[in-house]
């Protein structure tokens, strides 16, 4: 057997409707084995109908605590918010910094994070896994509120790292080599961490990851690289398909082939290449620590 195993995610599922359509087809015609869900996304209710009626379709929570709606009012985590707007804010760097060292941002991030689970657990959902927007579960104080208080109450049993090896991907791209290889030295100690604080909480987590540097653009070619590329382990890949351009305030960036990235979920050349490795959900394959 093998001693390559794959997971194919999207996600944004329940972001919009379009999103939810790519999902639905990508899994039930292609190789789309798994799906992150934002709970407070526009189209949930309708990705979880969906879901009920996939159930080798492992579902995760998409974490979200920037560029997306809250599960908490506005009153009650004002400075989360985008300025002007009701919705979760889109600096990154800001709000990092602010949860980090500001103790009242913090509880609001831990009420958010909190409200999120328990809106994914009343979807009835088993949870496959956990990552999130823009992989800001990296955040080491997100981490640590995974972990020390989510994870037992939400039986969170696996946790995306998102560390795409330099070589493979440069080889599977065959460009952008040197971005590839910085991203993973600027990133190698967050990573590292990341999966030592999940091992010593006994959560699972895949060994690679592919698509950080292509994220929005995993084009049939792209996928076909990446699976040719696979080293031993649990690998990810991640995508972001829809059926149709996307748009709104929460719209992926202009550079985001959403619907390409459907296509090759779905491409015959894919489904063929993806038989020769162990295919399915983090449930499948990842298993905690012992």
């Amino acid at each position: 057997m093998t001693d390559r195993a794959l997971i194919v995610t999207a996600d944004d599922f329940g972001l919009s409707l379009a999103v939810n359509e790519a999902v639905e087809e990508a899994h039930r015609k292609g190789v789309l084995t798994s799906a992150s869900l934002v709970v407070t996304g526009e189209a949930a209710a309708d990705a979880v109908r969906r879901a009920r009626k996939m159930p080798r379709l492992g579902v995760g929570l998409h974490l979200a605590l920037l560029d997306a709606p809250s599960a908490l009012k506005a009153a009650e985590i004002p400075d989360l918010l985008e300025p002007g707007h009701d919705y979760l804010g889109s600096r990154a760097a800001v709000t990092g910094a602010r949860i980090a060292m500001v103790r009242h941002v913090r509880e609001q991030a831990r009420a958010e994070m909190h409200a999120q689970f328990a809106l994914y657990r009343k979807t009835g959902l088993e949870l496959d896994h956990v990552d999130g927007h823009w992989h800001f579960h990296m955040h080491p104080t997100v981490v640590g509120i995974l972990i020390h208080d989510l994870a037992s109450p939400f039986g969170i049993k696996a946790v995306r790292v998102p560390r795409e090896p330099a070589g493979p991907s440069s080889r599977a791209a065959g460009t952008g080599a040197l971005r590839r290889w910085g991203t993973a030295l600027a990133n190698g100690p967050l990573w590292a961490a990341l999966r030592l604080r999940l091992r010593r909480a006994g959560i699972g987590s895949n060994d690679w990851f592919f698509g950080l540097n292509d994220t929005g653009a995993v084009t049939r070619e792209r996928l076909l690289g990446f699976v040719a590329e696979l080293p031993p382990g649990v690998s990810e890949i991640g995508l972001h398909p829809a059926s149709a351009p996307l748009e709104g305030p929460f719209a992926p960036p202009a550079r985001y082939r959403p619907t390409e990235e459907l296509a090759a979920l779905t491409d015959p050349e894919v489904i063929e290449a993806c038989r020769q490795v162990r295919l399915g959900r983090f449930a499948d394959l990842v298993s905690p620590p012992s």
